[in-house]
């Protein structure tokens, strides 16, 4: 049986055609193209006040989202950037998201997330992951959509990346001022 059309994410402001992967109905994909997530976090001392910032953009829309915390470190507003970004699409689609955060891409595609799930989120020296709560959370999301990972470098001039840094190190000012407020 034929299922009909679904649409691209309202917040994303296009009604563009989705359709099922073969023999999948949780996974969707664009017929177009995937959806670029842009994340990046950053950290004024580690810990201290942090901010994340993430860019989703899709067949010419694109929407910022951005947030902040008196107290984190870098590592979890890199993670929460994701998370946010792939918590706004409102349906499984392919995603491609842009890092510049080894720790978060590698966590996925050096198979860590697997291997700590395993061992009951111990590293392989017996210790507690750290971030446990943020790498459920995200594998959730991830396990949600088709992502494909693709790391960038930071502070090169890439646009996007520019950008989500810039959110993300306004939004750790705020986080900062708060403290003092």
């Amino acid at each position: 049986m034929r299922r009909p059309p679904l649409r691209v994410p309202p917040d994303l402001r296009h009604a563009g055609p989705l359709h099922p992967r073969a023999g999948s109905v949780a996974s969707l994909r664009p017929v177009s193209a995937p959806v670029e997530l842009w994340a990046d976090g950053a950290c004024s001392g580690n810990p201290g006040p942090g901010g994340w910032a993430a860019i989703l953009r899709w067949n010419g829309h694109t929407r910022e989202l951005a947030g902040g915390d008196p107290h984190t470190t870098n590592n979890r507003m890199e993670l929460t950037a994701v998370l946010e970004g792939l918590r706004a699409l409102t349906r499984p689609v392919d995603v491609l998201v842009h890092v510049d955060s080894a720790y978060v891409e590698q966590g996925f595609t050096q198979g860590w997330v697997d291997r700590w799930r395993a061992t009951g989120w111990r590293t392989a020296g017996k210790q507690p992951v750290k971030n446990q709560d943020l790498w459920e959370q995200l594998a959730v999301e991830v396990a949600r959509h088709g992502v494909t990972w693709k790391r960038v470098r930071g502070h090169a001039g890439v646009e996007l990346n520019e950008r989500a840094d810039a959110l993300a190190v306004e939004q750790c000012r705020l986080a900062a001022a708060s403290l003092a407020g």
